[in-house]
């Protein structure tokens, strides 16, 4: 096994795909084996990514109310889970909350809102924050504003937004047992969408919500055929109130096994690790960069708290590691 890995890892660096038979086989390494798949997934990251790692950091933009009902969210209208709720903030808090990420190490800045789309005045709102971050910061505005159409997705990138940042969340087959209230369809059309507008695509999903193996494969190979450019990984953080509230953290290696899997199926692509990283990789936080992540976001997530800046940063340097601006210009 191991060494039919290190062949896998070297067809990926000289251009080859791997199947989905064999992107199977891989996420089910066990023993010492897994340690060859973080081998080939650090190489691969080195080959296409080089060494450093960026940092991104985001702001709840507005929160709560929200009419959709994925079973792992903390804002949906339809759990009583006692989240704070606002509607969007200003533009002065947009701002200086950008210049905060930059001061925090953070070359990538994420403005998220709760809710299935922006419209009217929140789009201009979001346009003049956007603009503003552009003339008085250095750091790459992105946006995460749920469905929006490419008309939408042309005044945001005219406004500076650089990245669009929206989570297929899980797999096709896996979708309608974590959100009913809209379609897997929606989601990719907004996808493309906003790749026809020119932008950069984030798109990633969570992992722990009861899909099976084959399923974290299935996202992955989606990823892979929609091309987006960043692939972020998160892992469920249980909320009380939500239907998902009693499932069990899936363990470290289970976590390090799906970053590995996503660095062999989208080899050239930045994957970071986002939410849950705390709870579910506890001490294996740092190895998330040997099985092929190349960045992570510091600082809190949206309703949840997360490891500070500081902790990061000395991770980093424990590790020598470098950190770098984002690929091309976004998160």
């Amino acid at each position: 096994m191991k060494q039919w890995i290190a062949e896998v890892a070297d067809r990926v660096i000289a251009g080859d795909g791997v199947t989905e038979a064999e992107a199977q086989r891989l996420i089910g390494a066990t023993g010492s084996d897994i340690f060859a798949l973080f081998l080939g997934a650090t190489r691969i990251r080195e080959q296409f990514l080089g060494s450093g790692v960026h940092l991104c950091a985001i702001i709840n933009a507005k929160s709560g109310h929200c009419p959709e009902n994925c079973a792992f969210c903390a804002q949906s209208a339809h759990f009583d889970t006692g989240v704070p709720t606002y509607p969007l903030v200003d533009e002065e808090r947009i701002v200086a909350e950008a210049r905060s990420a930059q001061e925090s190490g953070s070359t990538c800045y994420g403005i998220v809102t709760s809710g299935t789309t922006v419209q009217g005045d929140e789009v201009a709102l979001l346009c003049g924050a956007l603009r503003r971050i552009r003339q008085e910061t250095a750091i790459a505005p992105a946006c995460s504003l749920g469905i929006i159409s490419e008309e939408t997705a042309r005044a945001l990138k005219e406004a500076g937004m650089a990245t669009y940042h929206h989570n297929l969340e899980t797999a096709r087959s896996f979708f309608p047992n974590i959100c009913t209230t809209h379609d897997y369809d929606d989601d990719i059309a907004t996808i493309k969408a906003v790749k026809q507008a020119g932008l950069r695509v984030c798109s990633g999903g969570i992992f722990g919500l009861g899909e099976s193996q084959d399923q974290r494969v299935e996202l992955a190979f989606t990823l892979r055929e929609l091309e987006v450019e960043s692939i972020p990984l998160n892992f469920l953080n249980p909320i009380p109130g939500t239907p998902l509230e009693g499932a069990e953290l899936i363990t470290p290696l289970e976590c390090l096994k799906a970053i590995a899997l996503f660095r062999f199926v989208n080899p050239t692509r930045q994957i970071s690790v986002c939410g849950g990283r705390e709870k579910n990789l506890r001490d294996l936080q740092s190895w998330i960069f040997f099985a092929g992540a190349s960045g992570t976001m510091t600082g809190n997530y949206l309703t949840t708290t997360g490891r500070s800046s500081e902790e990061d940063w000395r991770m980093l340097a424990d590790l020598e590691m470098t950190v770098t601006t984002c690929c091309g210009d976004g998160a």
